[in-house]
């Protein structure tokens, strides 16, 4: 059974933003896991479509993985649920590119990133208490402020 060690971190780049991913995981051993279903797939390709299946449906029985131990199953069961159907198979399906393997190779990837994300647990924020000189920097400021507007009002008596 090979476990995944949670406690390695890695960054990584999607769609110009930084996400933080919880571990690494392995394509070669989640190809082992996992089952193709392809179809003919829509959109640009022209002549090719009619007679290609370039769609790509990637399914992963969570419940059966020797890949993640059972609280790990839990968790991305839990954080997963609309990507999980009645049988406990996650589903992903891609259809961007032309090329059957190119959309294989891209399903994997985001099913990788789908784990990843399931199985990060954010860091727990510790509520602060302000330090004392910057409430009294604030207190102060709102003084001035005061200050300035009791300084812009007349006086009420005409001269």
């Amino acid at each position: 059974m090979n476990q995944i060690n949670s406690s390695s971190f890695v960054k990584n780049q999607v769609a110009g933003q930084f996400i933080i991913l919880a571990m690494e995981i392995s394509k070669t051993d989640l190809l082992k896991e996992v089952k193709f279903r392809t179809s003919r797939s829509g959109g640009k390709g022209g002549q090719n479509v009619n007679k290609a299946s370039s769609k790509v449906e990637l399914i992963w029985d969570v419940a059966a993985s020797n890949l993640f131990d059972t609280e790990q199953k839990q968790q991305i069961l839990r954080k997963l649920p609309n990507r999980i159907n009645a049988f406990g198979l996650l589903q992903v399906i891609t259809e961007e590119e032309r090329s059957q393997y190119l959309n294989k190779e891209r399903s994997l990837e985001k099913l990788i990133i789908l784990i990843q994300n399931a199985l990060h647990n954010p860091k727990i924020r510790k509520a602060s208490k302000p330090k004392r000189s910057s409430i009294e920097k604030r207190l102060k400021s709102k003084q001035l402020q005061s200050l300035k507007k009791i300084n812009r009002r007349s006086s009420g008596q005409f001269d």
